[in-house]
């Protein structure tokens, strides 16, 4: 047989060039021309209402830019999302969105147009909405995050008043409360023949960490820490609030993130007496055990180990997700600068009467208070701790603290610290910074 190809090697060779041409002449267009613009995965949508606030968080696998505006009459936020199309993860966000969320009604969500998505959120009052990205962090990607505050919060107190969880006056004693010169320890031993000395109604500011997007420590088991620490707080609270001269205020009750300097915030509002943050210790090693009691530190932290637990819980707010530019500066400074002394000597008095106590539940990681430089420490004006009652890391301790008992019995010696600090020290009037 003869050879084709030689045959019609000329044809064949022009066609191959001109194929070659052909292939080169898109290149080059394409080098000038613009390519399609890939479209960004919408991997989860969250929902964090609370009264403070309801948090929608869009996590995705790039940073998005978006435009938002306000309707009025009726109240509706629309946001449009650049640069993703509409996937059924997206259109989730619908069926998240609860009767009795605070704010927001319904969600809509559509493509506005190609590569852009639209959601409008139809609201059940006037907010101010903040619209901000997180870099990615921990076990989360980027995360394009709207958080919708009332513009008209209600104030901290009357809100709990309306709940019935606040009295402006001791039971049976609706005047006003005695000259600080004549103020008595709360919880002094009564004689037989009078019945005890009731000096004034002591706030206690009680905050159970991380929230929300922030689950805190996770442990083996699969327990988080937010979700263990707001259950010993709301024990701590009910006991603490069997006392007709003790209130208690909790930065947040429910499955919400709150800022470090939110918590803080919300303390001095009240005119706290103490604060006292609650948390489930981590640590790289599962065989970490103990209780632990924290104070700030003006001077460094008094371990390596206090260093490290302190950076870790300060950052929860790149973990929960906070809006920087929302930050206040201006308080910031003044709870670094404030930070006095006096306030620190308070708060290890505070943290030695609870360490004695929950010593007799649990074993201590430490014997002495430590101390460090906790965000969440820094209020000015407040005696402040915070109390690790566990390490969730460890599996023993892990299966603790999902214990009832164990909650209940760590709270008991919370609340027993606490009453033994005030008989010591007896709180008197102070200048509010507010």
């Amino acid at each position: 047989m003869s050879e084709p190809t030689e045959i019609r090697s000329k044809p064949v060779k022009a066609k191959v060039r001109r194929t070659v041409l052909k292939a080169g002449g898109t290149l080059l267009i394409s080098l000038f021309s613009p390519l399609p613009a890939f479209a960004s995965q919408i991997l989860a949508v969250r929902v964090w209402p609370s009264e403070d606030y309801t948090r929608v968080t869009l996590e995705n696998d790039a940073n998005l830019k978006t435009n938002h505006f306000i309707i009025k009459d009726p109240e509706r936020l629309v946001v449009d999302v650049e640069g993703i199309d509409l996937n059924p993860t997206l259109k989730s966000l619908i069926a998240k969105i609860q009767p009795n969320d605070p704010y927001i009604k319904q969600v809509r969500v559509g493509q506005n147009r190609p590569g852009v998505v639209r959601l409008v959120f139809d609201l059940k009052e006037e907010v101010n909405p903040q619209v901000f990205t997180l870099a990615p962090v921990d076990k989360y990607q980027h995360r394009l995050v709207f958080d919708l505050y009332p513009v008209n919060p209600p104030d901290p107190i009357a809100a709990l008043i309306e709940k019935g969880q606040w009295s402006l006056d001791k039971p049976d004693e609706p005047t006003m409360p005695p000259p600080v010169a004549e103020v008595k320890p709360p919880f002094a031993e009564p004689k037989p023949d009078r019945p005890p000395q009731v000096s004034r109604m002591l706030t206690i500011a009680l905050d159970p960490g991380h929230g929300g997007e922030d689950p805190g420590a996770v442990g083996r088991g699969g327990s988080y820490e937010k979700h263990i620490v707001l259950s010993i707080a709301k024990r701590l609270k009910a006991k603490l609030e069997q006392h007709p001269n003790m209130r208690v205020m909790l930065t947040r009750d429910g499955d919400y993130f709150v800022p470090l300097h939110v918590r803080v915030q919300k303390a001095r509002k009240v005119q706290a007496d103490l604060f006292v943050s609650i948390h489930a210790d981590a640590f790289v090693q599962p065989t970490a055990n103990g209780s632990s009691v924290f104070a700030l530190s003006e001077k460094g932290a008094s371990s390596t180990a206090a260093r490290w637990l302190a950076n870790k819980e300060n950052a929860a707010d790149l973990i929960g997700g906070t809006n920087i530019k929302n930050h206040d500066k201006q308080l910031a400074s003044v709870l670094l600068d404030l930070s006095t002394t006096a306030q620190i000597n308070d708060s290890l008095r505070l943290g030695k009467a609870v360490l004695n106590e929950i010593g007799g539940v649990n074993r201590l990681h430490k014997n002495a208070v430590e101390q460090a430089g906790f965000a969440v420490l820094k209020a000015p004006d407040i005696p402040s701790i915070l109390i690790e009652t566990a390490f969730i890391s460890n599996p023993e301790e892990e299966a603790k603290l999902n214990d009832n008992a164990y909650q209940d019995r760590m709270a008991d010696a919370v609340a027993q610290g606490i009453r033994k600090y005030f008989a010591k020290n007896p709180p008197l009037a102070k200048s509010r910074m507010m």
